[in-house]
């Protein structure tokens, strides 16, 4: 994977896989500070220590159709290369929240790819999950933007139209893209 927002929906498939029913993804754009920060919080079943350990290694993985698990070890050696870090926390029964930082002007930080489509992807293709997405942008100046996204108002409006309705698509699909668009830096 070649951008931050693929890396993130596949954690985000991840975190529906471990039964989460609740998922916040977050990105801050920290150009003040120099940092890049996007995160998924779940609260799907969770991993004792051992087992979240195990998420790191690349030769580690609980799927059946490949013997091996990159999505997250790459993405934390992509961090590491771009001045950055990943951290994973998680209790078993409680979910669990990996967060990963670059630097942000990092020369071989990977870019940050299309978050409105991203997001638009899990929330189309997962309807029974409560999403809220958050895109957080503080400039140079240290002046801050914010964009969140929580789908329950936009759920209890639609009732039983599903979001793959061609206008229902179309007005979701812009209003993200607005919402990331406005403070994009």
């Amino acid at each position: 994977m070649r951008e931050i927002s693929l890396h993130l929906l596949d954690i985000a498939e991840n975190s529906v896989a471990a039964g989460a029913l609740n998922i916040r993804i977050e990105v801050h754009e920290d150009i003040n500070n120099d940092i890049l920060q996007a995160s998924v919080e779940d609260d799907g079943r969770g991993m004792d220590a051992e087992t979240a350990k195990s998420v790191l290694d690349p030769f580690y993985t609980t799927r059946t159709t490949r013997k091996v698990g990159l999505g997250i070890p790459l993405l934390k050696l992509a961090a590491e290369q771009s001045e950055g870090g990943l951290s994973l926390a998680s209790q078993p029964g409680q979910g669990t929240r990996v967060e990963v930082t670059f630097r942000h002007s990092h020369i071989d930080r990977m870019p940050l790819g299309d978050l409105a489509s991203t997001f638009l992807a899990v929330l189309v293709a997962y309807p029974h999950i409560h999403w809220i997405f958050n895109y957080r942008v503080t400039q140079a100046g240290g002046e801050r933007e914010e964009f969140t996204f929580d789908d329950t108002e936009l759920k209890a409006e639609l009732g039983d139209l599903p979001m793959t309705e061609p206008e229902i698509l179309s007005f979701v699909r812009a209003m993200l893209e607005e919402g990331v668009g406005a403070i994009k830096p």
